[in-house]
């Protein structure tokens, strides 16, 4: 579902990532550690089409982004990726349930069964009609979850999604998103500094120098 072969990526004279590789599966949840500022994020936004790699190849849900232009990236990441910030990033103008459905209508593939049903499995029912400031850290970050999930993309790209929360809040959200990513047969790639959180899931990289090491040192 994901192939990154061979990127690299520099800001002015410092190389981020030095000739990184990975493959992400259908069905696979994979944690990405690493130290910080040693380029988690960075190959998660090109991962997501955000940002264009100075070399290399960039494979999501069998369509190759390397050298696409903006708006095919755009595109790609409406039809095939879920992203899930630590900010949550919801529109706080919008209610719990416009919130869980603006993905998938962006996407058109919005399926108001399917909704629901994220929501009865997320504990969101009782809450659609709230806006998020009105919610717990915990809450929205659900509600960021279902968002993510609700178009059924390919990918989910996950950056520090439980960084925000208590230890046995972060634990549930994990559970929840990495049995939803499975059961939905998507691949989920997650950044976490916890070494905890990375055993959870079904494997785990490590990145170091600019590079991935399978598994970690």
């Amino acid at each position: 579902m994901l192939i990154v072969e061979n990127c690299r990526k520099s800001y002015g004279a410092v190389e981020v990532l030095a000739g990184v590789s990975l493959s992400v599966a259908a069905g696979e949840a994979v944690a990405l550690t690493g130290e910080s500022g040693s380029g988690k994020s960075t190959l998660l936004h090109l991962a997501a089409g955000l940002d264009a790699p100075d070399a290399g190849r960039i494979e999501v849900a069998g369509r190759e982004i390397t050298g696409a232009d903006d708006a095919a990236r755009a595109a790609l990441r409406r039809e095939a990726v879920g992203l899930v910030f630590q900010q949550f990033n919801l529109v706080p103008s919008l209610t719990v349930a416009a919130n869980l459905a603006i993905q998938a209508r962006l996407a058109g593939r919005d399926d108001p069964a399917w909704r629901a049903d994220l929501a009865g499995r997320l504990g969101l029912l009782d809450l659609l009609g709230r806006y998020p400031e009105e919610l717990s850290g915990g809450q929205q970050q659900r509600v960021a979850i279902g968002r993510a999930l609700a178009g059924r993309p390919g990918l989910i790209l996950a950056d520090e999604p439980t960084g925000n929360l208590d230890e046995a809040t972060g634990d549930a959200v994990l559970d929840l998103l990495a049995g939803l990513v499975r059961e939905t047969g998507a691949a989920l790639l997650m950044v976490t500094h916890s070494d905890r959180l990375a055993a959870r899931l079904d494997r785990r990289l490590h990145l170091s120098r600019g590079r991935v090491a399978d598994p970690a040192p």
